[in-house]
């Protein structure tokens, strides 16, 4: 629907006769109305004036401009340059056109005024015909409809307010954060529609109309069922010509997840901390904090690859053992007799070689933590040992008949199901109970779909700082490879990938080409992966996308579930097809 406002200014004669003209013209899907700086019945001269062309506007009643909600109307036509200067356009103004009439001079008298109001009427005539004929209207629809679209199916949520804070807009976006319908929030104040006044009294607005800026702050929202979020609000200021302010935009970014992670005590910048908005993640990071203020074993599970020590130094970085050592060994790497040494230390003497006394990682981490990688590896025998140590807390140096006496925590980890490893009696039950007293669960890369981009750009950012490389970043290819391939490596095989590329690539951009070139199972994977991508693309069609899009009424998650590709191919289309939407 297309709603047109004339706006004239004293009783509103000349917006009369602009309404009765466009009735006679009326398309479906339009409507029309007048207005001026009063609200007056029409006067009797001219609904004569008009009985003199056809046109029965008796009874007509124009609103007060003051009265009116600008942002309710797509069109605003400004008779006369005296209506346009003092329209007191609203926020979320829509478009508004100056016909600039000439006002008839009050001191004519009564037959001159009404020689120049047929002159006026008949000059209507023609621009309220212009208006139809011409297609300005239809232009209009089609114009209206592709912003409708593009705002609609925009991530980011969008809340706009005039500065009565009465809001004007509201996208399906902004209704799937706060829970609340479009029709619960327009024309209202926001302060009175969402609890703890939606910015909590924090933004310039709430504390000076006169002093409204642009800015970006964060703020806890709370949701219409109840629930929390972070977000990150950026307050865009919408103003006239001359400067003024008539509105606040606002975009709302949902910046829980990293709040989350940031309540866990996590970072998410330098390469030792850890990188990932994942919902598995932050579930796991909440874990992570949780656990570390005890001392109870932890038992990490997951592919090589996962960052499973990184997961164990989170633990020990966020425990009350911080200040002393995390001491990491991987028990996989080591043959027997060298394991045992390097767990327990010996004495001079014990074996050929050992020409004085040695600490093992036990005591070296003595007050602090051991992370014992793969423990799914060591033998029936080291074992035994183990258990003793999780037990009574001591062990005996290789060759010495002394016991040492330490206080550590322990991390495990391993890459087998040390359940099959029982059932097969290679790994003791009574030890598994030990270590795997809380566990802890590293997600495969490849459930992480949301964190790939992530991690490729931080370690593009950190590895092209060390080799001397500026301004290098990823293909909208590559990442869509990324996202397509397995990664049975998982981020340690990405990580390799960006340094692969960072030697191939010699320019600013890293494509497809620049990627490793795998052999077999491998290759064939990031084949099907891109293989998947293209086949996606091929589904996609303009009038398929508009169909989807109007069924799910503008919902994108929905319209491309419905389509069978992923959110991420769907708004690259409508970006990549704007123009058609």
């Amino acid at each position: 629907m297309i709603r047109v406002l004339f706006i004239c200014p004293g009783n509103s004669g000349m917006s009369q006769i602009a309404e009765g003209f466009a009735r006679k013209r009326i398309d479906e899907g339009v409507e029309v109305f007048s207005a001026g700086v009063e609200s007056y019945p029409i006067m009797p001269f001219i609904v004569d004036l008009m009985s003199e062309v056809g046109v029965d506007i008796d009874g007509f009643v124009s609103k007060e401009i003051s009265s009116l909600n600008n942002y309710e109307f797509d069109l605003v036509i400004a008779l006369c340059d005296k209506s346009y200067n003092n329209c007191p356009i609203l926020a979320g103004r829509p478009p508004l056109v100056n016909w600039a009439l000439p006002v008839p001079d009050s001191n004519l008298s009564d037959e001159e005024l009404i020689v120049e109001l047929r002159k006026l009427r008949d000059r209507i005539f023609i621009l309220v015909n212009d208006l139809f004929d011409y297609g300005y209207l239809s232009a209009l629809a089609q114009t209206k409809n592709n912003i409708s679209i593009i705002l609609e199916n925009m991530s980011d949520a969008i809340i706009a307010h005039d500065m009565n804070r009465k809001v004007f807009y509201f996208n399906k976006a902004a209704e799937e954060l706060t829970g609340y319908k479009r029709e619960e929030v327009l024309n209202l104040d926001c302060h009175e529609v969402f609890m703890n006044n939606f910015c909590g009294n924090q933004c310039a607005f709430c504390e000076n109309n006169n002093a409204v800026h642009d800015e970006k702050r964060t703020i806890n929202f709370v949701c219409k069922d109840g629930s929390s979020k972070y977000l990150e609000v950026s307050m865009k200021i919408l103003r006239r010509e001359d400067g003024s302010s008539y509105g606040v935009l606002n975009y709302l970014k949902d910046l829980t997840p990293f709040h989350k992670m940031a309540s866990c005590g996590m970072r998410i910048e330098g390469f030792s901390d850890i990188i990932g908005v994942d919902p598995k993640m932050v579930d796991l990071l909440s874990m992570v904090k949780d656990v570390a203020a005890s001392k109870v074993p932890v038992f990490i599970t997951g592919e090589t690859g996962t960052g499973k020590e990184l997961i164990a130094n989170a633990v020990h970085e966020h425990s009350p053992r911080r200040d002393k050592l995390f001491v990491p060994i991987n028990c996989g790497a080591l043959p027997e007799n060298l394991l045992e040494s390097e767990l327990f230390g010996y004495v001079k003497g014990a074996f050929t070689g050992a020409t004085r006394d040695k600490k093992g990682r036990f005591e070296i981490a003595d007050g602090g933590t051991i992370f014992l990688d793969e423990i799914g590896d060591i033998s029936l025998s080291m074992q035994v040992k183990l258990l003793r140590v999780l037990q009574e807390g001591v062990f005996e140096p290789v060759g010495s008949e002394k016991s040492v006496k330490v206080d550590v925590r322990i991390i495990s980890a391993t890459h087998k199901d040390l359940a099959k490893e029982i059932k097969a009696g290679r790994f003791r039950q009574d030890l598994f109970y030990r270590i795997g007293v809380v566990p802890l669960v590293t997600p495969p890369l490849r459930d992480r779909g949301s964190d790939i981009p992530l991690l490729a750009e931080f370690f593009l950012s950190k590895l092209a700082k060390d080799y001397g490389r500026k301004e290098i970043t990823l293909s909208r290819e590559v990442i869509e490879i990324m996202l397509a391939y397995k990664w049975p490596g998982n981020i340690r095989e990405l990580q390799n990938w960006i340094q692969y590329a960072l030697v191939k690539c010699k320019g600013r951009l890293i494509k497809p080409e620049h990627l490793p070139q795998f052999k077999s199972e491998h290759l064939g994977t990031m084949a099907r992966g891109t293989k998947i991508k293209r086949t996606r693309r091929k589904k996609l069609n303009i009038l398929a996308v508009k169909e989807a899009l109007d069924s799910t009424e503008g919902n994108k998650v929905k319209a491309a579930k419905k389509l069978g590709v992923g959110r991420a191919t769907l708004y690259r289309f409508i970006d990549d097809n704007i123009d058609a939407f």
